[in-house]
């Protein structure tokens, strides 16, 4: 009961580490989805080069896993590339944008795919060009079919920030970590916040599968 009512005193300051949390996933997708659609747009393009620096861009991506990617580029390629330090809430937001973009990629590839070919051949026949054609006509369409597909991966998203802990950022792991710390009660405060995880992810989940219920199957 003690260690409950610890948790509770200090739930603000969890929960302002899940605010923290939800807001690295937001502005992570935000970018993610530029790099996404970017590289979606560039994969399913007639250039063999452009096609090919997607495709290597996504396997090195999804080959490794993105702890590694998050060492690698705070502790190795940020400091040789910028004066002074960086801010941990900074590199972790580009790191994981990087590493989510990649799937991305597939998921806008997927999307374009998807739409009836002769909705290009109408467009151009109409005398817009393929990029005007992809921007007015093929993208609208595409983008409300891979809805759901990007909350699920802001789903994987908000998960992934909890390996922001390790740089030092002030998301809801290392919160509570920070208080267990201090009171070593790290049962109670580690269930606390799969608890909310939890809680949060599966809001989520049922919010995509309404999506795709609703708009996908339109």
């Amino acid at each position: 009961m003690n260690g409950f009512l610890l948790v509770m005193d200090q739930m603000p300051l969890l929960l302002k580490g899940a605010w923290k949390t939800i807001e690295l996933a937001i502005f992570s997708l935000f970018f993610a989805a530029i790099i996404g659609l970017v590289f979606g747009l560039f994969r399913v393009s007639r250039s063999k080069l452009l096609r090919a620096i997607t495709k290597f861009y996504v396997s090195l991506i999804r080959g490794t896993p993105l702890y590694v990617q998050l060492i690698f580029f705070y502790f190795g390629v940020f400091p040789l590339i910028i004066k002074g330090s960086i801010e941990p809430t900074t590199a972790g937001i580009f790191v994981l944008s990087i590493n989510a973009g990649a799937y991305l990629v597939e998921i806008f590839r997927g999307g374009i795919e998807s739409i009836d070919r002769g909705q290009m051949e109408a467009g151009r026949a109409s005398g817009l060009s393929y990029w005007q054609t992809m921007r007015h006509v093929i993208l609208p369409q595409a983008v409300k079919r891979m809805i759901p597909a990007f909350l699920n991966q802001f789903i994987i998203s908000l998960k992934d920030t909890s390996l922001f802990a390790t740089i030092g950022v002030a998301e809801l792991t290392y919160t509570a970590q920070t208080i267990y710390s201090i009171n070593f009660k790290a049962f109670q405060f580690l269930t606390a916040i799969a608890v909310m995880y939890w809680i949060i992810i599966t809001l989520l989940t049922w919010m995509a599968t309404f999506l795709e219920k609703r708009w996908v199957s339109e």
